[in-house]
């Protein structure tokens, strides 16, 4: 019961963190799409967070932000967030996590739909959340 409580509690923190975080620091400006350039480190385990410089920008910033909700982020075409999350987020946490997570990513990317991706530890997808500009309405599947 303390545990379900402290994980709920954890969820709202991040929604909280992630909603006056985004809303303080103002909106990234997301640059047109570019190639990622070559790289001679040894950074294969680890995802390119965006193919854009304002994607690769709210990628680090949910990663860094998330207290460790969030184990990787990337950003596709300022439209699409794919999430991986970590075991400490239970399955009654993955839904506001999403939520949070497109109201933040609208904030960045205005003016069009928007979808984020969440995916278990072992990069499964778990929950779609689809973000429709017009209704201002998250729909999950």
């Amino acid at each position: 019961m303390i545990k379900q409580l402290r994980r709920i509690l954890t969820a709202l923190v991040l929604v909280l963190v992630l909603t006056t975080t985004v809303a303080c620091n103002g909106a990234v400006q997301a640059k047109s799409p570019t190639l990622p350039a070559a790289s001679s480190s040894n950074n294969y385990g680890q995802i390119e967070r965006g193919n854009s410089a304002g994607g690769q920008d709210f990628g680090n910033w949910v990663v860094s932000k998330s207290k460790g909700l969030v184990k990787d982020a990337y950003v596709r075409d300022n439209n699409k967030l794919g999430v991986i999350v970590t075991p400490q987020v239970s399955p009654t946490e993955v839904k506001p996590l999403a939520k949070s997570l497109a109201q933040g990513f609208h904030k960045n990317f205005p003016n069009q739909d928007l979808t984020v991706l969440m995916y278990a530890p072992d990069k499964k997808l778990i929950l779609t959340a689809k973000y429709d500009v017009q209704s201002n309405q998250v729909e999950y599947k």
